[in-house]
C-alpha cells in the first residue's frame, strides 16, 4: 500500500488534470506514479518536463536499458516493473537482454558502454573516472549524447527516489529487485 494515497482521477489538482490527459493520451493509462504526482501540479510538470525533453534524446532501447540498471541498482521495485513492462513491450528487449540490463550490462557492445556507464554515473553519484567517460567515448558516443547519459540516469534517480520513498503501489506485473540471480 502506498504511503501516500493514489488519487482518483477526478480528486488531483485541476492544474494535474489536462496533464494526466497527456499522460494517458500517450501511455494508454495513467499509472500511480503519476497520479501520485498529480497532487502536486509542479511535481508532475517538472517530471513530464524532464521526460518530454528527454524523449528521443536516446533511443527507447537505450533509455530502457538505462532505467532497469538504475532501478535495480536503486532496488525501485515499481520502478523496475513498469520499466521491465516497457522495455518488454514498447523497446521490444528480451528477457535476457533485461537480465543483462538489470547487472549494468547489455549483449549489444555500443549499449553495454551506455549502461555501464549509466550505472557508474548512478553509483559514484557522477564521480566517474576518466577511464568511464573514455570507455562510452571509444563505443562512439559524442559528448551531447553522454550528457544525454547522464541526464536520463538522473530523472530516473529522481523517479526512483520518489518511488521507493512513497512505496507506490504497483500497477505493472510486478518485478523485485531481490529476485535478481
Amino acid at each position: 500500500m502506498s504511503r501516500i494515497a493514489i488519487p482518483a482521477r477526478n480528486a488531483v489538482p485541476a492544474a494535474s488534470a489536462p496533464m494526466l490527459d497527456a499522460v494517458e493520451q500517450k501511455l494508454g493509462v495513467v499509472p500511480n506514479m503519476f497520479r501520485i504526482f498529480a497532487l502536486s501540479p509542479a511535481v508532475l510538470q517538472g517530471v513530464l518536463g524532464l521526460n518530454g525533453a528527454l524523449d528521443g534524446a536516446l533511443d527507447v532501447k537505450t533509455r530502457e536499458r538505462i532505467a532497469l540498471a538504475v532501478a535495480q541498482m536503486n532496488g525501485c521495485d515499481y520502478c523496475l516493473s513498469a520499466h521491465s513492462y516497457l522495455a518488454l513491450n514498447l523497446a521490444k528487449l528480451d528477457g535476457a537482454e533485461i537480465t543483462l540490463n538489470r547487472h549494468g550490462s547489455s549483449a549489444d557492445a555500443k549499449a553495454n558502454a551506455a549502461v555501464a556507464f549509466a550505472a557508474r554515473v548512478a553509483l559514484q553519484r557522477g564521480k566517474v573516472s576518466e577511464a568511464d567517460v573514455q570507455a562510452v567515448q571509444a563505443a562512439g558516443y559524442g559528448d551531447a549524447q553522454i550528457l544525454e547519459i547522464i541526464a536520463v540516469t538522473a530523472e530516473n534517480v529522481l523517479t526512483n527516489l520518489f518511488n521507493n520513498a512513497v512505496q507506490t503501489e504497483i500497477d505493472f506485473p510486478v518485478v523485485h529487485a531481490t529476485d535478481l540471480a
